[in-house]
C-alpha cells in the first residue's frame, strides 16, 4: 500500500514536546517496518512551513525559517516527494464540484486529488474529519489515524 503523509503528522514529528508526538513518530516507523511507503507532495511541505514559521501564540510551532528548512530535509529523506503534474488540477475540480469543497477544505481536496493521480490508497493524518466526506469519492482513499497503525 502507498500513504500520503499530512502536515498533521510532520507538524507533530517536528515538535517533541506535542502530546501527539510519539503517536505520530511510532506510526511513522511501524509503517516503515512493515514495509510501506509513505510519500509527501510540495504542498504538504508549504503547509508545513506555513505552521511551523508561525508564532506559537497562533497555533504555529515559532521556529525559525532555518529551523523549519533542517526538518523539511529530513522529512525529504525519509519520504518521497509526489510530482506535481497537470493531471493534478482537473482531478481536484472534479472532487471539488462534485462535492461543494469550499473554504480551508480546497487544500484538504487537493491533497485527495494528488493520491487519486498518484494512485496513493491511504492518507495518514490526524485530521480524519476533514478528509471523510472525501474519502469515497473517485477511486477512493482510506483515512488513517495514526493511533490506528
Amino acid at each position: 500500500m502507498a500513504y500520503l503523509i499530512d502536515t498533521s503528522i510532520l507538524i507533530r514529528l517536528a515538535n517533541v514536546a506535542d502530546m501527539r508526538h510519539t503517536v505520530a513518530a511510532g506510526a511513522v516507523l511501524e509503517l516503515h517496518r512493515r514495509g510501506e511507503v509513505i510519500h509527501m507532495t510540495p504542498q504538504v511541505l508549504i503547509e508545513f512551513r506555513n505552521v511551523a514559521t508561525r508564532p506559537v501564540a497562533v497555533n504555529g510551532l515559532g521556529l525559525s525559517a532555518a529551523n523549519a528548512e533542517t526538518h523539511a530535509a529530513v522529512f525529504e529523506a525519509k519520504f518521497p516527494l509526489l510530482v506535481e503534474t497537470p493531471d493534478i488540477y482537473p482531478a481536484w475540480k472534479a472532487l471539488a464540484s462534485a462535492l461543494g469543497v469550499i473554504g480551508k477544505q480546497v487544500h484538504d481536496a487537493r491533497l485527495v486529488a494528488v493520491c487519486h493521480v498518484h494512485s496513493i490508497t491511504h492518507l495518514l493524518t490526524f485530521n480524519i474529519a476533514h478528509f471523510a466526506r472525501m474519502a469515497s469519492f473517485g477511486p477512493g482513499l482510506v483515512v488513517v489515524d495514526p493511533a490506528s497503525v
